[in-house]
């Protein structure tokens, strides 16, 4: 016989009704855009290595393009949020290695710099070897700018992103990755676009395989990222990834359903980020995702 529980589930709450946590005063859709925004940039400036080393010239010009464009839109995004142009500058006085932010900061403002340059020789057809040095700079940080972001959101005290931060990292990364490649399967010449192809299905996989291992390890911190509109957004986000992923082996053949799969790649990665954006601050409105796990570790 089930015994009946004699004391009723606790209701968590704070002094005068306040949050224990303050939630995060970043706007929307400023920020999710900018994570969204670095991240098709980073992995862009990869894909363009890639086609710069096997003779693409199409796909190069495509993927050197959304670095550049992707960079900019998030340095514009950036500044918008913090309010003031100097703001960002401030950042950029001092590089502690210690601060995700301040290393952000240093790293999308050196990879902005690099990928305008690399863009601008590519279409000027002027000073091809710096151009081709700057897009390898950017190359490098690419990965970094990729993924930044979510060690960023991770190092805060917003429960369901400081919990995830042994999986955000890859989300994001696969994420980016899965955008890049859509991005090319929908602008590139389809003949050269096989990197692009490869990149979003492995990005892709990546993505939706690292965000069940989050939140199987999650425990109660899943349930934002599973429910209300957090939730909504993530599943349709798992749901194009998905159909992405599926419509790939066909379009090799088809400019259509390269098309398709390319924008379902690029709305899932979108989502996923206002998705993970959201389910943050749901944690840290909600007393209960700081309460319990404190008690837990106390052993009460």
């Amino acid at each position: 016989m089930k015994e009946r529980r004699m004391v009723p589930e606790p209701e968590f709450d704070s002094y005068y009704g306040r949050p224990i946590l303050k939630e995060p005063v970043w706007k929307q859709p400023d920020v999710p855009l900018y994570l969204f925004a670095g991240g098709l940039a980073g992995a862009s400036a990869l894909l363009a290595e890639g086609a710069a080393l096997t003779g693409r010239a199409g796909l190069l010009r495509v993927a050197r393009t959304a670095a550049a464009a992707g960079s900019t839109l998030g340095s514009g995004l950036l500044v918008h949020d913090l309010g003031r142009p100097e703001r960002f500058l401030n950042m950029l006085r001092v590089l502690k290695i210690t601060s995700p932010l301040s290393v952000g900061s240093w790293i999308l403002a050196s990879f902005s710099g690099l990928s305008a340059a690399a863009a601008a020789t590519e279409y000027s057809g002027r000073l091809r070897v710096v151009g081709r040095m700057a897009g390898a700079g950017a190359g490098v940080l690419g990965p970094a700018l990729a993924t930044y972001t979510a060690v960023l959101v991770a190092d805060t005290a917003v429960p369901a992103w400081h919990e995830a931060h042994r999986e955000l990292p890859f989300v994001f990364a696969g994420s980016a990755a899965a955008a890049a490649g859509g991005l090319a399967m929908v602008a590139a010449p389809k003949a050269e676009a096989g990197p692009a192809r490869r990149m979003a299905v492995i990005g892709g996989v990546a993505e939706l395989a690292a965000s069940e291992l989050m939140n199987r390890r999650l425990g109660m911190h899943a349930e934002v990222y599973r429910e209300g509109r957090p939730g909504t957004l993530l599943k349709l986000a798992r749901v194009l990834t998905a159909a992405g992923t599926g419509l790939t082996p066909f379009a090799r053949r088809s400019r259509v359903v390269s098309t398709l799969a390319g924008t379902a790649y690029l709305a899932g990665s979108l989502l996923t980020r206002f998705g993970v954006f959201q389910a943050g601050l749901a944690s840290a409105r909600d007393p209960k995702y700081t309460v319990v796990p404190q008690g837990e570790r106390s052993g009460q």
